[in-house]
């Protein structure tokens, strides 16, 4: 098959063979045409609305060494923080009550004063604040995972980062592929969303890992992707390394919306981060998420890991208006429910050529 047949059959039947993959994502000539058929599905499936996630960063403390992250253990060169559970829910009852957000996304790095009694605590406090709460902490037990959806957790984000297994060892010291592909089976048996996604441009990655990759996200039956371009911190190993693309990265998300029509899929900051439109692209090419960061100034700063993330997006109570501006822009809209994955049933779209 031609590359716009492969487009074709995948916004048709939602398949495609890991050859066919591949084909696609090594052939630039018909990228538009992929990324309009991605965003065909998406309005197909969930529509136009544009959900916004608040984004708390509370502490920016790891255990984890991970060769990419500025946030790794190993970093003399960045101030660490770590907020109180009374700042987390207190700035999410902010972005709840007054900016509007009907969903708060916790991070960290793997900051193992956040017990699963601390953060079960900060659950119950969050949740009496009407919002669907997202998780993105590390890996945990099966039973953390448990305790934190019988809490009112809603989802949980861990991103697979690639399924290559040796690049992922090469990476991530201390870590193992396995236990991180384990921990995305707790989190399904726990009852929570899996959000989960990749890196793309890692050093020695492969476009036949990137296929993989796309195939793994329809395996484990996700409810979230996030796919961004890698970018190189000056203070990690792999600082001089040349970093993705925005293109490649588009082309994977587009791919994956066309596999997975029905998920939720964010604009990372990461594109934006690369092109002051890499959102705006994002949301045109089968996106349907943008998480503004909502955390306090004085330590967004400090959250960085890759640089000029904390540059990006939404601060509290500045550009949110820009941000609306840039998605009526494009014809969209913000959503207002709080916007759970929905399995809906594979369906005949509009074609995206007419």
């Amino acid at each position: 098959m031609s590359t716009l047949e492969l487009i074709a059959k995948a916004a048709v039947s939602h398949n495609l063979a890991r050859s066919e993959l591949i084909t696609l994502l090594s052939d630039n000539g018909c990228n538009e045409t992929l990324f309009a058929a991605a965003d065909n599905t998406r309005r197909c499936y969930v529509g136009d609305g544009v959900h916004l996630r608040a984004l708390i960063e509370f502490s920016n403390i790891c255990r984890n060494n991970c060769f990419y992250c500025g946030l790794r253990r190993s970093n003399q060169n960045i101030s660490r923080y770590r907020m109180d559970a009374d700042e987390i829910i207190t700035l999410a009852k902010y972005a709840a009550h007054n900016m509007g957000f009907k969903t708060i996304v916790l991070q960290s790095g793997e900051d193992m004063f956040f017990t699963v009694d601390k953060m079960c605590e900060i659950i119950h406090g969050i949740k009496q604040f009407d919002v669907a709460l997202t998780l993105s902490i590390g890996e945990k037990t099966a039973a953390e995972y448990q305790a934190y959806k019988d809490a009112g957790a809603d989802r949980f984000l861990l991103r697979i980062e690639t399924t290559d297994r040796d690049l992922y060892h090469r990476l991530d010291p201390d870590m193992t592929w396995q236990n991180r592909r384990q921990c995305l089976t707790n989190i399904a048996n726990a009852g929570l969303e899996i959000g989960s996604g990749v890196m793309v441009g890692l050093p020695e990655q492969t476009i036949e890992s990137l296929a993989d990759d796309i195939l793994f996200f329809k395996e484990i039956n996700a409810d979230m992707i996030g796919i961004g371009p890698f970018i190189p911190h000056p203070d990690t190993p792999l600082k001089s390394a040349a970093g993705g693309s925005l293109e490649m990265s588009l082309k994977v998300m587009a791919l994956t919306r066309l596999l997975l029509p029905d998920i939720n899929i964010p604009a990372t900051t990461a594109m934006e981060t690369l092109a002051p439109n890499g959102q705006a692209k994002a949301l045109q090419a089968g996106a349907n998420v943008i998480m503004p960061n909502v955390t306090f100034t004085q330590y967004r700063q400090h959250y960085e890991l890759y640089p000029g993330k904390s540059k990006t997006n939404c601060a509290i109570d500045e550009n949110l208006q820009v941000l609306r501006n840039k998605i009526s822009s494009i014809g969209r809209y913000i959503a207002v429910d709080k916007g759970f994955h929905k399995k809906r049933q594979v369906k005949t779209c509009p074609n995206f050529c007419d």
